[in-house]
């Protein structure tokens, strides 16, 4: 069965499950994924072997500028190939459990980040790509548990003389939410503590009308709060693609919500 296939029953499955649940922590879902969106690719890879090894830091920061909307700015930087990137998101909560978010990103690669991607170091010149991008979240909590299914198009405008493409990104998810701390005696379930956020996703890329399924990314990771605004996100992703080294991720992150 196709990883396509299963999107789309998983899709039917939780457009029939949903109705049944109370929806909660839908933008906070929406936010522990920031993470996941930078890209690396290389054009024309070139035959890729073996692994690399990326350090990597994120800053987000989310803005309520009205009741279901939010906008975001985040910023990237890969440390192993010296990629920065920046993205915003405007997310709007259509509905108790859909998300719908367009977005823009921006990303560059220096030569010597194309050829530590590569088997053999072919790129002289940097590498650099906008990209107008659209997706539909779904997300329904059962008990501590929060499910997600995730379709996204992106718009790539990328470096002469590769030519412009379109992608689509499927992914799905969950969070479970771990109270830390002790229950009140008058609210029993209630914790005086935070909750900490473990998480997992999978996410699989089609390069539409040019390459096909050609990517796969495993995420797995903590959302720890520190203040009342301000959460840390140490977490783990390994990245593989067609035709270009395997990645894994050391992701540090910074989660500021402003108001």
């Amino acid at each position: 069965m196709s990883f396509a296939s299963i999107m789309r029953r998983f899709t039917r499955l939780a457009l029939h499950l949903v109705p049944g649940f109370l929806v909660i922590g839908l933008v906070s879902f929406g936010g522990l994924c920031v993470a996941q969106e930078v890209e690396v690719d290389a054009p024309g890879g070139s035959g890729g072997s073996g692994s690399v090894v990326a350090p990597s830091a994120w800053l987000v920061l989310i803005n309520t500028i009205h009741e279901r909307i939010d906008l975001k700015l985040y910023g990237f930087y890969i440390g192993e190939l010296e990629v920065p990137c920046v993205q915003l998101d405007v997310t709007t909560r259509v509905t108790n459990f859909l998300l719908v978010t367009p977005s823009y990103m921006y990303y560059d690669i220096p030569a010597s980040g194309l050829n530590e991607l590569a088997e053999v170091p072919v790129y002289t010149d940097s590498y650099d790509e906008h990209q107008f991008r659209i997706d539909g979240t779904l997300v329904f909590p059962v008990r501590r548990f929060e499910f997600s299914v995730r379709n996204m198009f992106v718009r790539r405008f990328r470096t002469a003389p590769t030519p412009d493409s379109n992608r689509y990104r499927g992914r799905v998810g969950f969070v479970y939410n771990l109270p830390v701390g002790a229950q009140t005696e008058q609210e029993p379930g209630i914790y005086r503590g935070r909750i900490w956020r473990l998480f997992a996703t999978y996410e699989a890329y089609c390069d539409i009308h040019n390459g096909g399924w050609n990517k796969d990314r495993v995420w797995v990771g903590v959302t720890l709060p520190l203040l009342k605004r301000v959460s840390f996100q140490p977490s783990y992703m390994w990245e593989g693609s067609e035709g270009l080294k395997d990645v894994n991720y050391l992701l540090l992150g910074v989660i500021i919500n402003t108001g």
